[in-house]
């Protein structure tokens, strides 16, 4: 037996003869899809991670089987077995191959063959082996799919389900630590659901809805989870303002879910917070975004609204691991109850991988010299002037010009993007050199937002965010949108000033991961040398203990203390010094870009370190040339060779890239690998072409010659991704507008399909001169 009838034939009865999809709240889940697949350039992914049945009772996942066809033995499935259990963080799993059971224990390590598999109860009472009230009453209450639009993903349910049973255990303070653009709101609102509809409260009596507040830091965000919460009863969801407060007289109290900012509860009339007119205990469980952006630090403002509800179970969500500077807000919520980093989200497809392009120019320093103008301020002789002082102490406009006019010519001007300036002041100069020198006749294509342009800027943003405005195209600000910008078609992050913290870094760069239909990756223009963050070792990965622990302050503000609005972080000087260049010398500029590759690791590598590494593993998917012909001359042998190739780390991406670096865009993938391995200088495409036509054609009819003949013209025009199978039924399209149509003159599907195979084993033969 295959797999397929392995499963159907002895696998099933052997399930339900244990009650599987009998018992009552006992279900199988077949070929559940636990990833998406990297996302590939041409739009493809990588193979998804599908586990063969994953069993559910009581509406939780507790068991997970890989299956195998009869005539394998039970041991190949072990290692998949485990790999999927551990990435659902499922305790028990097993590999079968109809004949045998093997049963593998994730927590005790125990495992081993069975005579059958265990029944429901069994397996429930195995995974939960004291009872739990709460734990059990928030699992009855199922996830909830927005009517069907928007299915949980596998990280999002154990992120749920952790917190679910943190709260159960009653424990006090939650973290979540999950990568941008991963879904925290979306977690935070199954969360929320579940407390709703068990009537959960402090009391833990069932009797009343709890009061849930969902904090802030922006109104856009505030506003955001307000409306992605709006799947509850209307009259259960309270947006707290500042307005609406006044426009009462009170702070509001009818409802079960509020929504605000720290600013808005810090304020209040004669120097006192709104957040003191309602009682300590009125919250049952608060949910604090972006948590790690000061709101656990005991100097913060916002930590007197936290210490002042603290009998409410309080939820932070943060994208940050824990680092030296983020130390309070983990000292204060304790381990995170779930990780999810960013790596695992891209090698997921859940988040959109990135290019780094890091741009140097020969005025990335300066020394002043006569020729040059002073506009204002002092010079100081000799000194080397660098990326940190520009923008703060001293500014260069024909610089900026000169950055500006490169990423604008690097960039799609159509596509979305940040830039990252200095300072707020900076980031004007840069809007305004953007809007000199696009190519745009929209006036709004490229606006600031930053602290100071109040709700202009938030209007900008907010139009920004909307994928059906084009404009604005660019934003540029200081530090006000490192975070919280959901922008799911960001195409391009320019950085423009240092990034000092590995935690901004990595929010900065969790811009332009969401995904959006058609987009294959976002780019990073790094004017800064902020690349060299992904060589720390604490670029990704679990938390690390920081060397030594920073002393907190003992003092926390008194809640009654007036609030003092903070601006952004500019430490601008004063009196900058402006320097005018001398006639001519900003287009002596000269620039260099370069790209970088990744490793299989997630890490950079240099180009030289890509290559040699490719070579070194070329020889474990074909032993000499003639081997490489046989597979790459048939689109089902390409198409396998390519997703292990991917799988091992040398993607579609990244060979398209190499392509570039040794001048072959115009030649076929194959010339890439064939150069890697056999240092063979490549063809152009159109030469293959030539040299392969006649005896492409021999023995083919004219109407089959035409047909071909237009498929190569897109083969020379686009590369071999117009010759796998997939892109057949398209081609057929194109050239005759129906399929029906083209099978009539080609002669029906199966010689169709033979004509477009068969070719391509002369296109990839041996060229004779």
């Amino acid at each position: 037996m295959n797999e397929a009838q392995t499963r159907a034939e002895l696998i099933d009865p052997k399930l339900i003869k244990s009650g599987w999809g009998v018992v009552e709240g006992s279900k199988i889940l077949r070929e559940y899809h636990l990833t998406l697949g990297r996302i590939q350039t041409g739009g493809k992914r990588a193979k998804p991670l599908i586990a063969d049945y994953v069993l559910v009772y009581k509406d939780r996942k507790i068991a997970v089987i890989e299956a195998k066809s009869d005539e394998l033995e039970v041991g190949e499935g072990v290692a998949q077995a485990k790999n999927y259990a551990e990435k659902l963080h499922i305790e028990t799993t097993f590999s079968s191959n109809g004949k045998e059971i093997y049963q593998i224990c994730m927590k005790t390590g125990a495992e081993g063959l069975i005579d059958r598999f265990p029944t429901p109860d069994e397996l429930w009472n195995k995974t939960f082996s004291t009872q739990d009230h709460w734990r059990d009453t928030f699992s009855r209450v199922p996830f909830e799919n927005l009517g069907g639009t928007k299915n949980i993903r596998y990280y999002q349910e154990i992120a749920v389900n952790n917190t679910m049973a943190a709260i159960a255990e009653e424990k006090q303070r939650i973290l979540l630590t999950l990568a941008t653009g991963t879904g925290k709101t979306f977690i935070a609102f199954q969360i929320a659901w579940k407390l709703f509809h068990t009537r959960w409260n402090l009391n833990r009596d069932g009797r009343r809805r709890p009061r849930i507040l969902f904090l802030a830091d922006r109104n856009i965000l505030a506003d955001q989870a307000f409306n992605d919460f709006s799947a509850f009863p209307e009259d259960a969801l309270v947006r707290i303002s500042p307005k609406e407060i006044a426009k009462k007289g009170s702070v509001p109290t009818n409802g079960s879910i509020f929504f605000t900012i720290f600013q808005t509860f810090m304020s209040g009339p004669e120097n006192t917070p709104y957040f003191g007119e309602y009682p300590a205990d009125y919250f049952d469980f608060i949910i604090i975004d972006e948590c790690h952006r000061g709101g656990a630090n005991d100097e913060s403002n916002w930590r007197s609204i936290m210490e002042y509800f603290s009998p409410a179970v309080q939820l932070g969500l943060t994208a940050t691991p824990k680092r030296n500077d983020n130390v309070d807000t983990y000292k204060y919520f304790g381990e995170p109850v779930y990780i999810y980093s960013l790596k695992e989200g891209i090698n997921d497809g859940f988040l959109t991988p990135f290019k780094v392009k890091r741009i140097k120019t020969t005025l990335d320093d300066y020394i002043y010299t006569p020729d040059d103008q002073v506009i204002e301020g002092e010079v100081e002789e000799g000194k080397i002037y660098t990326e940190v002082d520009f923008n703060k102490i001293i500014e260069i406009k024909e610089r900026e010009a000169k950055r500006v006019k490169i990423f604008l010519s690097e960039i799609d001007q159509k596509e979305k993007g940040i830039v990252f300036c200095a300072t707020q002041t900076h980031a004007a100069v840069v809007r305004d050199l953007i809007n000199q020198y696009k190519d745009s006749n929209e006036p709004n294509y490229c606006v600031r937002v930053t602290a100071n342009d109040g709700s202009l800027g938030e209007e900008y943003l907010r139009k920004f965010r909307d994928n059906e405005n084009t404009i604005p195209t660019i934003l540029t600000t200081s530090q006000k949108l490192s975070t919280g910008v959901d922008a799911r078609n960001i195409r391009n992050i320019i950085l423009m000033r240092p990034i000092n913290s590995i935690i901004e870094f990595k929010q900065i760069v969790g811009r332009g991961t969401r995904l959006f239909d058609g987009k294959e990756y976002f780019t990073i223009y790094d004017f800064v040398d902020a690349y060299h963050h992904f060589a720390d070792p604490e670029w990704d990965g679990e938390p690390l203990e920081p060397e030594s622990k920073p002393e907190l302050p003992k003092k926390v503000k008194d809640p009654k203390e007036p609030y003092i609005s903070s601006k952004e972080d500019e430490k601008e000087a004063k009196k900058k010094l402006k320097i005018k260049l001398r006639d001519g010398k900003e287009r002596e500029i000269q620039h260099m870009i370069s790209t970088s590759f990744w490793s299989a690791d997630g890490k950079p590598i240099s180009a030289q370190e890509f290559l040699q590494n490719l070579f070194g593993i070329l020889p474990e998917f074909f032993k000499d040339e003639k081997e490489l012909r046989t597979i790459w001359s048939s689109p089902m042998t390409r198409s396998t060779f390519l997703e292990k190739l991917a799988e091992a780390g040398y993607g579609m991406d990244e060979l398209t890239t190499l392509q570039k670096l040794i001048d072959a865009e115009k030649s076929d993938l194959f010339d890439v690998l064939e150069y890697v391995s056999f240092a063979l200088q490549p063809v152009t495409r159109e030469m293959r072409v030539n040299r392969a036509q006649s005896r492409i054609y021999e023995g083919l009819n004219e109407k089959q010659k035409e047909f071909l003949d237009f498929v190569l013209s897109k083969h020379i025009e686009t590369g071999v991704g117009e010759l796998s199978q997939d892109k057949l039924p398209g081609l057929l399209e194109l050239k005759y507008h129906s399929i029906s149509d083209a099978m009539t003159v080609l002669g029906g599907i199966t010689k169709t399909r033979e004509l477009f195979v068969g070719f391509q084993e002369y296109l990839y033969a041996p060229i004779v001169a």
